[in-house]
């Protein structure tokens, strides 16, 4: 694990990457930041999490690292005793942590639970919605560390890695560490209710687009040619056909508009 920092004193704030090693973009946005060395008006936590994952270019060594919290120092994992090592480290740490994913090219945020504090941090990034896990947030690293995540894009994407450096500036302005003012807007919010698991198959489809809702009766997914069809109505989370081992991805109830916070 890497840790750097930006500007002098006890930060309480961090931007995390690389909790994935197969997810380059935070890494990239974290090296812009190093590079720049912008003049912040509190001090900012750098961390790249998983560098050993990292330098294979796969998603984790042994386990998944943002599935293992808190993890154990004394494990034999190596994603375990990194989850205990980067709990101590964001402990007491409002943490912004990047991801990417094969479901979605536009940015979302993922939060524990929607509350005041997470709304109001949203509403100003340039994201296009904002998910509550809900009930499936074992082992995540949310559960331990005040975080807000983030997809930025497609998995290893330029475009990906430049939407990364802009949410991390726009975060850290969001907080007060740098200057400049921020776009608040309105945020449809969801909240995760179900997970959608795959049967084993040779080929895996989706019909469906992430964020717009699935209607009773509508084809979402098939496996093998066999399609699924939706019992309830739905908005689709982090869907693919390649995404995930063992699940297309989430159902989603879609809960209010976040308020426009100025």
């Amino acid at each position: 694990m890497r840790v750097e920092q930006l500007g002098s004193g006890t930060p309480e704030v961090a931007v995390l990457a690389g909790v994935h090693g197969d997810e380059p973009c935070g890494v990239r946005a974290v090296e812009r930041l190093l590079e720049a060395e912008p003049s912040v008006s509190r001090p900012v936590k750098l961390v790249v999490a998983n560098e050993r994952a990292l330098s294979r270019e796969t998603r984790y060594v042994d386990e998944d690292l943002n599935r293992t919290f808190p993890g154990d120092p004394n494990a034999e994992s190596h994603e375990k005793q990194l989850a205990a090592e980067l709990e101590r480290e964001l402990s007491g740490v409002l943490t912004f942590s990047m991801h990417s994913t094969r479901s979605y090219g536009e940015p979302f945020a993922i939060v524990n639970r929607i509350t005041e504090r997470t709304r109001k941090l949203c509403s100003q990034l340039p994201v296009g919605s904002l998910v509550g896990c809900g009930e499936f947030d074992e082992g995540r690293m949310f559960t331990r560390v005040e975080a807000i995540e983030v997809e930025c894009g497609l998995q290893g994407s330029d475009r990906a890695a430049e939407n990364a450096y802009r949410l991390a500036r726009a975060f850290l302005r969001a907080v007060d560490a740098l200057p400049g003012e921020t776009d608040s807007r309105e945020l449809p919010a969801y909240r995760l209710v179900d997970c959608i698991p795959k049967e084993r198959a040779d080929s895996y489809e989706v019909y469906v687009e992430n964020f717009k809702r699935v209607d009773p009766g509508d084809p979402f997914a098939a496996a093998d040619g066999t399609a699924r069809v939706a019992d309830e109505p739905f908005y689709p989370v982090l869907m693919s056909p390649d995404g995930y081992q063992d699940v297309f991805g989430y159902a989603a109830e879609r809960i209010d508009e976040v308020a426009k916070t100025n």
